[in-house]
């Protein structure tokens, strides 16, 4: 089976490249082509690519909004990012939000067919300028999402993840359709099971586990 994928890139010279550099390997098949972030989404929902080679910088929705919306949707699609050299900050970025591969868009073709092969075989792919912090950050995260896993309740990760990402109380209450009381309890009994007292105190726990 040929590797199915979806490109997306605003520039119609560099995706008219992209289209012609992939029709021309055997084991890579074009599904779609797409010119802005949300076209990238739809065509990643519609055809279920194996991987979405997918431009840093695109109009309507950016190249990291789309990985967060693919994150959020449990998308299996593996996703590799074409970005500028000068663009380690988001690519440090990108990592966690489940790019599994990254080449700088002055790298000769060729690095862009093996990188697409490695991370359709489940392999990273990461240029060395951005592979050391990247990875670690990556490492870091998971490895802290195994530790809370091994501890708190589906429950309490969910509040954990809603609070990292800065909700209150209520707002946490109204998304998981319960009291602000039972989120009070629940953060209690996170803070106990983790051995840290007060919200600013899981705050730090979690980015100190690369959670936040």
């Amino acid at each position: 089976m040929p590797i199915s994928l979806v490109i997306a890139d605003d520039h119609p010279l560099i995706l008219s490249g992209l289209e012609r550099l992939f029709e021309a390997e055997p084991d890579c098949e074009i599904l779609a082509r797409c010119g802005n972030g949300r076209e990238a989404l739809e065509a990643v929902r519609r055809h279920g690519p194996d991987v979405l080679i997918l431009d840093s910088h695109m109009p309507v929705c950016d190249g990291l909004e789309v990985l967060r919306t693919m994150m959020r949707e449990g998308s299996p699609t593996r996703v590799v990012l074409l970005a500028e050299g000068t663009e380690e900050e988001v690519i440090r970025e990108a990592i966690p939000l489940g790019a599994r591969g990254v080449v700088f868009k002055e790298m000769p073709p060729g690095t862009l067919l093996e990188c697409v092969r490695k991370v359709h075989a489940g392999e990273y792919w990461l240029e060395r300028r951005s592979a050391s912090q990247a990875l670690e950050k990556l490492i870091r995260r998971e490895a802290g999402a195994r530790v809370i896993a091994g501890v708190l309740t589906p429950r309490e990760q969910e509040i954990l993840h809603r609070l990292c990402h800065g909700l209150p109380n209520k707002e946490i209450a109204k998304a998981l359709s319960i009291s602000e009381s039972t989120v009070k309890v629940h953060l209690r009994h996170i803070s106990e099971k983790l051995h840290v007292r007060g919200r600013l105190a899981l705050l730090h726990y979690a980015k100190d586990k690369g959670l936040a």
